[in-house]
């Protein structure tokens, strides 16, 4: 499958995930939710503390994410990638976007073991989607 198929793939889930999240502006976590909702795309942010971020309420863990979620973009240090994608995984997460620098060659090798599409070469949800700074 080529990479412009496998983000296809990613982007036709009905709801997304969105793993790193983070309430500061500056952060990549919150320009990659923010990307899904300049988008007319339902992203639920995952924050273990927050209640809500950019007015889109959170789940606490990847386990709380709503069952239409089968596409969820990594935004997370190397470390914490390795440990998440096992629980995306269990939850039944079809998809997986690592955005750049969240990359983990475990994780990667885990979501080819397993069937999942991992996108995960530098490709970036900023860039294909179209992203503005407002």
């Amino acid at each position: 499958m080529s990479i412009q198929d496998q983000i296809e793939l990613f982007l036709a889930s009905p709801a997304f995930g969105v793993a790193g999240a983070s309430t500061n502006r500056d952060k990549y976590g919150n320009k990659v939710l923010r990307c899904f909702l300049q988008h007319n795309r339902r992203a639920i942010p995952v924050h273990p503390t927050e209640p809500e971020i950019e007015g889109a309420a959170c789940a606490a863990t990847i386990n709380d994410l709503p069952a239409e979620v089968v596409s969820l973009s990594m935004i997370t240090p190397p470390a914490v990638t390795a440990k998440l994608v096992p629980l995306a995984i269990e939850k039944g997460i079809t998809n997986i976007w690592m955005q750049p620098g969240a990359e983990h060659p475990d994780a990667v090798a885990l979501c080819h073991e397993r069937g999942v599409n991992v996108i995960a070469d530098g490709s970036c949800l900023l860039v294909v989607l179209g992203y503005g700074e407002h």
